[in-house]
């Protein structure tokens, strides 16, 4: 293999494929990244088994080949050669190692062989769907600070993708959406938009969480639609000249449905950034550990306070909309903060029942976006 190729393009093809490939390896290939060079450009492809990145760059290949050679090392060289340099790549003979010129620049790493390199993208993915990056990065991103990191519910370590028919609401009969779910038993979060076409039968899938932030950096400032492939079993995003192809988590998703609670009548509305800066001002009183904040509901009156027994207590009053019984309910600070920073509107829309029952919360009725917050005592 020769190939010649641009610093910033390697560079920028290492950062996308290289992340992946986990720092310690009981596998020594598994540390490497696949380079093989031909008449389309020069291919980079790394796996950590769980998930396989592949992008193929431009590069002048004066002879065809392939090696692999140490992800991290590779990266961290192309990494400090100079802006602007050309880079020649070049194995000899029996491939054992990998010159890297640039310059005055030389460096022999070692290789291990092309064919010892697993391929994970392998298989039938019959559902094939297309949809703007904007659209996968609200799904994702309004849904992903909702998944559990708790290992024993493997199930829950996801984002649950599947198809539904929603009623409009507006008469005009139903509508198939793509649906993103994700919770952690104290938090749920669940976001739709209109299904893409061909999205239709669908299985419900379970993406894995280092997937879901793999498919997050792959999105940021992505124009192309992106094209999803999927199985019962893996999942495949094409995002410009990077293909992502990772497992699914092998579980079931638990009845969300069930969880939603569709009979709280107690409706508070609030200024949502008032309300984000009041808890977030008198959390600063409570213990790391339950940082819980109490919400004593009058009409037209909110007061947040929190007491710890260490360090003293806050309160602070809000006018709210709110015009039903009295209620005081505690909430996990840090919870509602996350769940405020993710909603769109002016204001937030609390539907609640008692203090022992769920809450729900939207930015205004009927939105794309519900979240669904178990309460704590106080």
């Amino acid at each position: 293999m020769k190939v010649t190729v641009e610093r910033a393009a390697l560079l920028r093809s290492l950062g996308h494929v290289h992340r992946v490939v986990e720092r310690r390896n009981t596998i020594p290939i598994l540390s490497n990244v696949l380079l093989r060079g031909d008449g389309e450009g020069l291919r980079l492809k790394a796996t950590d088994l769980d998930i396989e990145v592949t992008e193929t760059i431009t590069a002048d290949a004066a002879e065809g080949g392939g090696t692999t050679v140490p992800a991290h090392v590779i990266y961290d060289i192309v990494r400090k050669l100079p802006e602007g340099a050309q880079v020649s790549l070049e194995t000899a003979g029996d491939a054992g190692q990998m010159q890297i010129r640039s310059g005055r620049s030389r460096f022999m790493l070692q290789a291990l062989p092309e064919s010892d390199f697993p391929d994970l993208a392998a298989g039938e993915m019959p559902f094939r769907f297309s949809l703007p990056p904007a659209d996968l990065k609200r799904l994702i991103d309004k849904t992903q600070f909702a998944i559990s990191t708790e290992e024993t519910r493997y199930y829950l370590n996801g984002i649950y993708l599947h198809t539904i028919e929603s009623g409009s609401g507006s008469g005009a009969g139903s509508a198939m959406m793509l649906r993103a779910v994700a919770t952690d038993g104290h938090r749920l979060a669940r976001v739709e938009i209109p299904a893409p076409e061909g999205a239709e039968g669908m299985p419900g899938v379970i993406v894995p969480r280092k997937a879901v932030a793999e498919i997050q950096k792959l999105l940021e400032g992505g124009e192309d639609s992106v094209a999803v492939e999927l199985s019962s079993s893996k999942i495949r995003l094409t995002v410009g000249g990077v293909v992502l192809t990772s497992k699914l988590i092998d579980g079931t998703f638990p009845d969300y449905q069930r969880v939603i609670p569709n009979g709280n009548d107690k409706r508070l509305t609030v200024e949502r950034d008032a309300f984000a800066r009041a808890v977030d001002r008198v959390s600063t009183i409570s213990s790391e550990r339950g940082r819980a904040v109490k919400l004593a509901l009058n009409e037209g009156r909110l007061v947040l306070s929190v007491t710890n027994p260490d360090s003293g207590s806050a309160t602070e009053e809000l006018e709210v909309d709110y015009d039903t019984a009295p209620l005081d309910i505690g909430f996990n600070a840090r919870y509602l903060l996350d769940i405020t920073s993710q909603l769109d509107g002016d204001t937030t829309l609390f539907r609640l029942a008692d203090p022992g029952s769920p809450t729900l919360i939207q930015d205004r009725e009927g939105s794309p976006a519900l979240y669904v917050l178990m309460p704590m005592r106080v």
